[in-house]
């Protein structure tokens, strides 16, 4: 008896006469039903049967899809296709948490029969368009997924220094919405799922590493930064109270609620450099947004600014402080990086996303940009750029999760914590940090789940706009 469930010939409404559109949704059909139903390997099988071995599967109905498809002579629709196609497969077995499978379906393309010449027209026009999809940036992506779904095994290789970084490579993938629902999906889960992981190892982290417990066994750094993560933390917890970031932010929105765009603009460099004005470069930067802040959109200079404005006013800061061609660091980026300024360059753009919260996946973006411009060159050459990527990771987890930190002193009378607020002439080492995971998030708490989902996978047309065309001033 089959191993497989039995299928109606008619079931996926393969017939003659079928349109482009008609014949791809076959197949995603029949992958969608078997995927949920059927061994992996014995999917990948049927996935080999179709796309490489091009012989009859299961379904009598995928192979005459296929042909309609190849037959249209449109290469672009037959990439749109396999590559959906794929991430039906991902999205599934990463929801079933069945990742060497993923990293299967990448390896299946590595059978040499795709480059076996042929004098059928048909296949060798497939296996033609197999090879140039294994060329592309598409199928990149594809292998990235599988390389980190499997990150255990992958992450901190010195030579593949970017692999840290994963979470941010991937935002690209699922704010494009040209790309398949299926791999934005998988994009979102995994970038999530990533994040997620980092702040879990930074939480445990920051509480075992101080308790003198655990000697043995001690807690794995999460972090590239060695023993000075834990005074980053910090520094970084540090700002409690009534001038803590996010009521800077509520203030500065409650005090020019009733401005107008052009006096939002002078207001805002402001806002951003408050609390790092102590910092020699921080004069040069507020010169420099100033002066490009000053002609930017303004012909509404004079009208009240409105959620629109300001996250369009808040993604070119992001541009003019990261990457203002989407490809190389912009000038303000290499000044403030090779002084040494890492962490003022992670406060600002924190101060800025707690004003404009749609601008995060905008700047998450931009950090992929940056990352892909950087990985052509040796970790060696890339350790201040690797700093600054480690340093913002960690401030937007501890500004960005269910997982409230505290820094606390232990007095030496009877070692019990006494929280405290951090005096500026007292000392970080004489104080702990203690993390706790909340039940529900707090509404001001920013998330990228919040931040990047909205309402599931629903961009405004504001949002999208920016997203994808990467509108310059």
């Amino acid at each position: 008896m089959s191993r497989y469930p039995s299928m109606e010939s008619n079931e996926y409404g393969a017939r003659p006469g079928l349109s482009l559109a008609q014949a791809q949704q076959v197949i995603y059909d029949f992958l969608l039903e078997i995927v949920k139903i059927w061994h992996p390997q014995d999917v990948l099988e049927e996935f080999r049967h179709l796309f490489v071995h091009h012989t009859d599967s299961v379904s009598s109905q995928t192979l005459p899809a296929l042909h309609v498809i190849l037959f249209a002579n449109n290469e672009l629709e037959f990439r749109n296709t396999i590559k959906r196609c794929c991430y039906i497969l991902v999205n599934n077995w990463e929801v079933a948490r069945q990742f060497d499978a993923i990293q299967d379906l990448v390896d299946l393309f590595a059978d040499p029969l795709i480059q076996r010449r042929t004098l059928s027209p048909t296949l060798k026009r497939l296996r033609h368009w197999l090879l140039r999809f294994l060329e592309s940036e598409d199928f990149e992506e594809l292998r990235l997924f599988a390389a980190r779904y499997t990150e255990e095994r992958t992450l901190n290789r010195p030579d593949d220094w970017t692999a840290r970084y994963t979470p941010y490579l991937l935002v690209p993938q699922y704010v494009n919405e040209n790309n398949p629902i299926e791999q934005r999906q998988a994009a979102r889960a995994l970038s999530r799922r990533l994040k997620d992981k980092f702040k879990f190892d930074l939480a445990m982290y920051t509480a075992h590493s101080q308790s003198g417990q655990n000697r043995d066994r001690p807690v794995a750094n999460p972090t590239a930064l060695g023993d000075s993560a834990l005074r980053l933390v910090k520094a970084i917890v540090a700002r409690r109270g009534e001038f803590s970031y996010k009521n800077l932010a509520r203030l500065f929105l409650e005090q020019i609620k009733e401005s107008s765009y052009g006096d939002f603009k002078k207001s805002l460099t402001r806002y951003l450099l408050y609390t790092v004005s102590g910092n020699p470069i921080s004069k040069q930067i507020q010169e420099k947004l100033d002066a490009r802040l000053v002609d930017l959109y303004t012909e509404s200079d004079y009208e009240p600014w409105d959620a629109s404005l300001v996250l369009r006013t808040s993604n070119r800061i992001v541009d003019y402080l990261m990457t203002e061609d989407q490809e190389r660091p912009s000038p303000l980026f290499s000044m403030v990086l090779s002084q040494g300024n890492a962490l003022t360059l992670a406060i600002i753009l924190l101060k800025l996303v707690l004003v404009s919260r749609q601008t995060l996946p905008y700047l998450e973006t931009r950090i992929a940009s940056l990352i892909r411009y950087y990985e052509q060159f040796p970790r060696s050459e890339c350790q201040w750029v690797i700093n600054f990527l480690e340093v913002f990771q960690i401030t937007f987890a501890i500004y960005g999760d269910n997982t409230e930190y505290n820094l606390v002193k232990v007095t030496q009378r009877d070692q019990r914590p006494e929280a405290l607020f951090l005096a500026e002439r007292q000392g970080l080492d004489a104080f702990r940090i203690f993390s706790q995971k909340l039940n529900q998030v707090r509404p001001d708490v920013l998330t990228s789940a919040d931040l990047v989902a909205g309402k599931e996978d629903h961009f405004s047309e504001e949002e999208i706009d920016e997203l994808n065309l990467g509108e310059q001033a």
